[in-house]
């Protein structure tokens, strides 16, 4: 359980560090990132999925790919980064999201981001859906409000997908 903490945690470092500062600027455009849903895809070998889905996410003018996601049943636009290791909300999103600041270990990992290093909490999501994809139980970090003024969506959600791939510009999707 620590080293998959600390794995964790080491993987938010990275993406706190980068990308702090494009969540704040690509979050604030609401035409970014139009989410498209495309033909099912054939059912998925696992049994938890009953249906494979694809997503399509356009790139915005800066090549970002922002989603509106549902997480936890609410809904949050999220920037997808390929290169964070780890889905990374603020205190605030946590909060809208249901999970009580009581449950939250801040001294449980230390991230180094643009603002300094920072104690986050590591959270389990129980569902993040986009389209007609959903993944249940995804372990994801919240840092303070200061650290991270958005959500950044990192390879816990994807790599639970079946691919994920850009091509023509746009970032597709599959479960």
């Amino acid at each position: 359980m620590l080293v998959r903490l600390l794995t964790l945690a080491g993987a938010a470092a990275v993406a706190a560090i980068v990308v702090p500062n494009l969540a704040t600027r690509f979050l604030s455009h609401p035409d970014n990132g139009k989410v498209t849903q495309v033909a099912a895809a054939p059912p998925t070998t696992t049994a938890k999925y009953a249906m494979g889905r694809s997503v399509v996410l356009d790139a915005d003018d800066r090549g970002h790919f922002i989603g509106t996601f549902r997480i936890n049943g609410r809904t949050e636009r999220g920037l997808v980064d390929t290169g964070a290791s780890a889905i990374t909300i603020n205190f605030s999103t946590a909060r809208r999201l249901g999970i009580s600041a009581n449950t939250l270990d801040f001294a449980a990992a230390r991230v180094n981001t643009a603002n300094g290093i920072v104690g986050a909490a590591p959270v389990v999501l129980s569902r993040i859906e986009i389209g007609g994809i959903s993944v249940r139980d995804v372990q994801a970090l919240v840092l303070p409000d200061k650290a991270l003024s958005g959500t950044l969506i990192g390879m816990t959600f994807l790599n639970r997908l079946s691919s994920f791939r850009v091509e023509d510009g746009d970032l597709h999707l599959v479960r």
